[in-house]
């Protein structure tokens, strides 16, 4: 492996339409401001059908790609997570191949990729959501909507963190679902306004330790709220977006093809060769990512494989911790490069505090083309601290 510096940014930042394959990597400056790069940009379409921690923005992406790669090439994302590398690709022109031992993530990045009929995803998205306002406000048409036995049975986790109302109105979007082709998206929205309707406070949807019964002082909104008492507002708004959003993806999708694979990236085996990777995997010891989406595997009864995650905050960051993940990720490339073709680039986008990257590429003897630095100063909730991200670009030689 050829040693490299890290490379120095310049002051202007550098937007995605700017790069090219001549392109020095040496002139991108990837330190955006809001100015540079507003939320809603960084959110575009699909990418934001539903909140994930630990997700990496699509402009990083589509750098990488307009760089190091060409439409009609397959991409590969080890940590697909929710699936900002695979939707790039698709309106990029690059089929994709993605894997996560998370079945939420699974799920999110297949209904993120997936090719659709925006008319039948209307109708089907207003359907259900007609039947569960009829529902809710009782009437004569109640008696017309069809439901299994006991559909409203829940969990001990849905009985504890939803108030009543809530949670009927979600186990009846629930029992709703199969009788509709688009399953999988219908999930995703009830997977979303889940998450808004816990009883948790406003400002802490992301970390909530308990649910919360009581009025409390909202340092969101800088006043007094309470508990959030029913889901059908936010299974009306997520519904109303998801179309939207479902509607300018389908715009930009190319017609490529998309996999992604319930699978442990250390052992998986693909379905085909492929010509580069584009990954940001787990930092170690910071998020417990099959648990940041709990409500969803209670509601949607998904698989739970939390014991296969790499670096989880579960198990800290100790020298141990440390020490199995730089083994995990070694296994993972290993694994990875027996699908790799000869010169493929690898670009791996990851807070690398320990420096426990360079390792991991001397031991699978990957070309180290070049190292960029990132400052991430836009951050969500109350954690408004920045950091820097590592961007390192490897090169695989058979």
């Amino acid at each position: 492996m050829n040693g490299s510096p890290s490379l120095a940014s310049p002051s202007t930042p550098t937007l995605p339409s700017m790069v090219s394959p001549d392109t020095p990597l040496e002139s991108l400056n990837l330190n955006w401001s809001e100015r540079d790069l507003p939320e809603r940009e960084r959110t575009k379409h699909v990418h934001r059908l539903h909140p994930y921690l630990g997700k990496f923005i699509p402009q990083l992406v589509e750098i990488f790609l307009r760089k190091y790669f060409r439409p009609g090439q397959v991409i590969y994302d080890p940590f697909c997570g929710s699936g900002t590398t695979l939707v790039e690709a698709t309106t990029f022109g690059a089929h994709a191949i993605g894997t996560d031992i998370a079945a939420f993530n699974v799920l999110l990045s297949r209904v993120k990729t997936a090719k659709y009929d925006i008319h039948q995803v209307q109708f089907e998205v207003l359907d259900i959501l007609e039947k569960v306002v009829t529902w809710a406000q009782g009437g004569l048409f109640r008696s017309q909507i069809s439901l299994p036995p006991n559909w409203d049975q829940a969990t001990e986790y849905l009985q504890l963190w939803y108030a009543p109302q809530a949670l009927h109105e979600l186990l009846l979007y629930r029992a709703l679902i199969p009788q509709y082709q688009h399953q999988d998206l219908l999930k995703i929205i009830l997977s979303r306004a889940a998450r808004s309707a816990r009883l948790t406070t406003h400002f802490d949807l992301d970390f909530p330790k308990q649910p919360q019964r009581t009025p409390y002082y909202c340092y969101k909104h800088k006043r007094i709220c309470s508990p959030v008492r029913e889901a059908l507002k936010f299974l009306r708004r997520y519904s109303l977006d998801t179309i939207r959003r479902i509607r300018e993806y389908m715009r930009l999708r190319q017609d490529v093809h998309v996999r992604v694979l319930h699978d442990d990236a250390r052992v998986v085996s693909l379905p085909m060769l492929v010509d580069g990777i584009i990954t940001s995997p787990p930092y170690v010891g910071l998020i417990d990512y099959h648990d940041q989406h709990r409500y969803a595997y209670e509601l949607l009864g998904l698989e739970w494989r939390k014991e296969l995650e790499i670096g989880p905050a579960s198990r800290g960051s100790s020298m141990s911790a440390k020490e199995q993940y730089k083994q995990d990720m070694i296994k993972v490339f290993e694994n990875t490069s027996s699908f790799l073709r000869s010169g493929a680039h690898i670009i791996v986008i990851v807070r690398d505090k320990e420096r426990l990257y360079p390792e991991i590429a001397k031991k699978l003897n990957f070309e180290m083309v070049g190292h960029l630095q990132r400052e991430v100063n836009r951050r969500t909730g109350r954690r408004a601290t920045a950091f820097y991200e590592d961007i390192y670009i490897w090169r695989y030689h058979a």
